[in-house]
């Protein structure tokens, strides 16, 4: 931190008309010079678990993140809250290194995972480890905080009740296996059901959309004894390798919301490509690139409404409209989708090309959340309800593509920003960002965001 400039975003709050608060460079403030500080304040109007990251370059993954718990209902018993778990890539250089290799050469191979931080790489480490009593039941808060991992979770010889997706309470149901992609929560109760033991907590990448050197072994340890130092002999449940959300079906949100019918509707084709010997992803034709010494809020503030095409922005103006955006994909790649400042309706989700005349959207309750995954060479539906002013950014949260363009950002109900921006706390912070890049010759080198 002491030679970068930073932001910190608190993923899936709402920021109800508080949008200035966001924490995303480029978009919602310059960024934080080094020696500067930046308060943000918001509202705790939803519950549940969630995390707080960097949103400036890829710092996030060099560690720059955090759990939230906002404590609320629960719609399935416990007797014991363990907290947030951790999951997390981890490569042996900064992940600003490994970036390089990203852009020119495509997704690189990663040296291990991390569970809550710690893991095993050959003789060094240790492994991350809980104790159980028997009995007993216990909230687990799964964050995937990975860069580029999406995770398949497991404890042995144990089922995972499952009762909360992102910040939305569901429907309780069980399973051996969760699917858990990048940036997404999941909130579990496990039952203490065995008497005795160490049983192998699993945190498995999925093969089919990314590479990790010690995939076999990011392991945890769970302990019906503390002073046990026994290493597991327990066996993994059986899963396919895929990089899917777990079904719609299963996902059923407590507080039953219905979408209506949309107002309007963009449809966005997600592509790839090479500019300079170096990858960058499209939406709708347009590779993402915002500036970090003028965000949209003081564009906004300025009553700029010239935005450049690399800015990517989808203005919809008009208060409570129903707004559907379907983004597809033609490549062999799953994107997980996360938009700022909504839960979102996922109304639909497949593979193949989406048809509006024979595909059947989910309206009624469909799953909410703030993360989705769009599946490879397939199509991604979802909703949201301009009902929170601000510039938001939409973005796939796999940190390499973000930094090549794949994000684009939408500013709803423009009229009423402005009115939520803090001229001098905003000006005084890019003024500190300008003398800083003036005085260090910094050069923004990825898309801003």
């Amino acid at each position: 931190m002491e030679n970068n400039g930073s932001s910190i975003h608190f993923h899936g709050i709402r920021q109800n008309y508080t949008n200035p608060n966001d924490g995303v460079s480029s978009i919602t403030q310059c960024p934080t010079a080094p020696g500067e500080s930046t308060t943000y304040t918001w509202r705790a109007t939803q519950y549940g678990t969630t995390w707080y990251h960097s949103h400036f370059a890829l710092q996030a993954w060099n560690g720059i993140l955090g759990g939230i718990i906002i404590n609320g209902p629960s719609t399935a018993n416990y007797d014991n809250d363990m907290g947030v778990m951790f999951l997390n890539d981890w490569t042996h250089q900064t992940v600003d290194q490994v970036y390089i290799t990203a852009e020119t050469s495509g997704p690189p191979t990663l040296d291990n995972g991390l569970i809550n931080g710690t893991n095993v790489y050959g003789d060094l480490g240790s492994r991350f480890n809980m104790t159980f009593t028997a009995g007993e039941s216990y909230r687990i808060r799964l964050i995937n905080g990975a860069v580029d991992t999406h995770w398949k979770f497991m404890i042995d010889s144990h089922n995972l009740t499952v009762m909360a997706m992102d910040l939305v309470p569901i429907e309780p149901y069980e399973t051996n296996v969760l699917s858990i992609g990048m940036g997404q929560r999941y909130d579990i109760v496990v039952n203490a059901s065995q008497t005795s033991g160490n049983f192998w907590i699993r945190a498995i990448p999925q093969t089919s959309c990314s590479d990790n050197d010690n995939a076999d072994n990011i392991k945890g340890i769970l302990k019906y004894d503390s002073t046990d130092t026994t290493e597991p002999t327990s066996s993994a449940y059986s899963y396919i390798d895929s990089c899917d959300d777990e079904d719609m079906s299963d996902l059923v949100p407590y507080l039953a919301l219905d979408a209506s019918a949309d107002t309007e509707e963009d449809d966005f084709a997600v592509t790839v490509g090479k500019v300079n010997n170096l990858f960058k992803w499209y939406m709708a034709a347009t590779t993402f690139v915002a500036e970090w010494d003028d965000p949209t809020l003081l564009q906004i503030y300025n009553n700029d409404t010239n935005f450049t095409t690399s800015s990517h922005v989808i203005e919809v103006d008009t208060a409570d409209e129903w707004v559907y955006f379907v983004i597809e994909t033609t490549q062999t790649v799953p994107h997980p989708i996360h938009l700022h400042g909504h839960d979102f309706y996922v109304l639909g989700q497949g593979t193949g090309t989406y048809d509006a005349d024979t595909t059947t959207l989910t309206t009624t309750n469909p799953p909410r959340r703030d993360v989705a995954m769009l599946p490879s060479s397939g199509y991604l539906v979802i909703a949201f309800l301009t009902d929170n002013p601000g510039a938001w950014l939409l973005h796939c949260h796999i940190g390499w593509h973000t930094s090549e363009g794949f994000a684009l950002q939408i500013v709803e109900r423009y009229s009423e920003i402005a009115a939520l921006i803090d001229y001098d706390t905003m000006n005084s912070t890019c003024a500190a960002w300008d003398t800083y890049v003036a005085a260090d010759d910094i050069v923004e080198d990825d898309s801003g965001v």
